[in-house]
């Protein structure tokens, strides 16, 4: 599940919406873990059952140089505080720049919703701007309110195993299922 959902990471693009079903123990946190991993992420990464939600950002340290900031980074005297800022010598295409280089990745667990309505009130239109990549933990329960996913990835537990079924219900989701049993057929791939 780890080596899937590296391999996940490296075809998804800004804006993809995978749900991931399984049973519970079915290795979908797993292949979350494996997603984040494989950018760099190397923090905890647990399943959001009582959060709902966990946001992570991706920038790995690769996109900012951090010297150059540094005049950017300002103590705040009453509480001491740092803070930090975009200065105003960076050009908007600088800070347009900077801010698309960031990828957020937001994973859902469901598990505990009682009505797809309670979405409503996390926010979900803000997490699923279009820009962010969510993978969704138990979408059946948000089903009404969900955006229609990109990719659902159904893993289903094996004597030996488990068995993975990729369906593809976008044009996004046809060109990742295609990379990814293209990258699994010719080994080119993690």
């Amino acid at each position: 599940m780890t080596e899937l959902g590296a391999k996940l990471a490296m075809v998804s693009v800004p804006g993809t919406i995978v749900y991931l079903d399984g049973d519970l123990g079915a290795g979908k946190t797993t292949l979350v873990r494996g997603f984040l991993r494989s950018q760099g992420y190397s923090g905890a990464v647990k399943s959001p059952t009582f959060t709902v939600v966990e946001p992570y950002t991706l920038d790995n340290n690769k996109f900012y140089n951090y010297n150059e900031l540094e005049d950017d980074l300002k103590l705040d005297g009453d509480n001491n505080s740092v803070t930090h800022s975009i200065s105003n010598k960076n050009t908007e295409s600088d800070r347009e720049q900077i801010e698309s280089q960031v990828q957020r990745v937001y994973h859902f667990d469901l598990y505990r919703l009682e009505d797809p309505e309670e979405l409503e009130y996390i926010g979900i239109r803000d997490y699923l701007d279009g820009h962010a990549i969510a993978l969704v933990e138990w979408p059946e329960k948000g089903y009404g309110v969900l955006p229609q996913a990109d990719l659902i990835i159904k893993i289903t537990h094996q004597k030996q195993g488990r068995k993975v079924e990729l369906q593809s219900h976008s044009e996004v989701g046809t060109v990742i299922v295609s990379k990814l049993v293209s990258n699994e057929r010719n080994k080119s791939s993690i």
